[in-house]
């Protein structure tokens, strides 16, 4: 058999077991984890299966006559019908930040692409019934971000989630959408024209089988996987019992920051952001707040730049230039000042004699460049590079 052919075998075996009903990624995991392979998996008859802890002997009968009825070619001739990809927990190309959480997707359907550079990700999440003014900042932030290198990830929602990913998307930026059902049909259906955009500059995702319709219960497993994509998530609004606050509850249990843009004091929505702040949360106004909550991100960055077939080491000062223009956007402006700059403070005045540029335009670029995480101010109006 060649590699394609072997490929596909495994891809038909995780699938006989996945479109099997009752059996979700924990169960999945369960099963590998005490048979030791997908085989023995396939092959246990219902006494082996109820000496699996949690499956008693009603499971092992609905998992036996279910794995031996699933129809895993319709699945994968629609897959390739709707030019979908699915991926397995094993596979070299899963996302590694993803894989890292208690309960990992064991599948994943991809609508487009996932790339090396999603790995510098962002959730931005919140209410379905924002405000004006929660639209607002979450295409302002998912613009910023987006502009300067990180992946926004959302949940394709109504409200701040489609905000989020029109930010990105305005910025020439890579998003990716979590379905709450598969990929087969498109949730909110006033959202296709954004998914097919999306899928053209990131990638729509579900664990789910395609057909599969979306539940009141599957919106929560949803949101496990957009924080367990991001590095860290962002709350633009939310009311009490907001499924923004179940999806930052599960950030924190996942180790990934939480962050929450404040709002009104006398708006529904503040109360979620604010309740997050008051309980230890990230205060987010700006780009700069965010990078200064993950710390190290900078480190991504490079290994993003690394990903582009040179080191960024060994990068001479055109090359660089390049990459950051190319890759951050920067305005000539921006890229003359940032020229002038190291990690030792200078004070505009400097950067205004070294550049030649008036000082609103050396104003204006050094408020660019802390928008995109590229530099910070030190008191005094110093300036310097973001420490890699």
């Amino acid at each position: 058999m060649d590699d394609n052919a072997n490929q596909t075998e495994h891809l038909r075996k995780w699938l006989r077991l996945h479109l099997t009903e009752n059996i979700g990624p924990i169960t999945f995991a369960h099963l590998l984890q005490h048979f030791g392979d997908i085989d023995r998996v396939l092959t246990a008859g219902i006494t082996d299966l109820e000496g699996v802890p949690g499956i008693g002997s009603k499971k092992a009968r609905q998992i036996v006559a279910g794995r031996d009825s699933v129809d895993v070619d319709d699945e994968l001739t629609l897959a390739d019908k709707l030019q979908v990809r699915i991926i397995t927990l094993d596979s070299d190309d899963y996302p590694p930040l993803l894989r890292q959480i208690n309960d990992p997707p064991v599948v994943l359907y991809v609508k487009g692409e996932i790339t090396r550079s999603d790995n510098l990700a962002i959730a931005i999440v919140g209410s379905r019934n924002c405000s004006q003014y929660g639209q607002e900042q979450a295409s302002r932030l998912s613009h910023l971000l987006a502009a300067s290198g990180f992946t926004v990830i959302s949940g394709l929602a109504r409200g701040i989630d489609t905000a989020a990913h029109r930010g990105a998307l305005a910025a020439e930026g890579r998003t990716i959408a979590v379905q709450g059902r598969g990929l087969a049909d498109v949730f909110p259906p006033e959202n296709r024209d954004l998914v097919e955009l999306i899928a053209k500059n990131g990638a729509v995702i579900s664990e789910l089988p395609l057909r599969f319709e979306p539940l009141a219960t599957t919106f929560p497993a949803r949101n496990r996987i957009i924080t367990g994509l991001s590095l860290g998530t962002i709350v633009v609004e939310a009311r009490p019992r907001s499924g923004a606050l179940i999806t930052a509850r599960l950030a924190m249990e996942q180790n990934r920051e939480v962050m929450a843009v404040p709002g009104r004091v006398d708006a529904p929505g503040s109360y979620g952001p604010h309740q997050l702040i008051k309980d230890g949360a990230v205060l987010v106004e700006k780009i700069e707040d965010v990078l200064d909550a993950l710390g190290g991100v900078a480190n991504l960055i490079k290994e993003q730049a690394v990903a582009k077939s040179f080191e960024i080491e060994e990068l001479d000062s055109e090359k660089a230039a390049g990459w950051e223009v190319g890759r951050l956007k920067l305005t000539d402006a921006e890229a003359m000042v940032l020229e002038c700059l190291d990690h030792q403070p200078t004070h505009i005045d400097q950067l205004i004699e070294s550049t030649r540029l008036t000082a609103g335009a050396v104003s204006a670029a050094v408020t660019a460049l802390q928008l995109k995480g590229l530099i910070k101010q030190q008191p005094g109006s110093f300036y310097q590079k973001r420490n890699t």
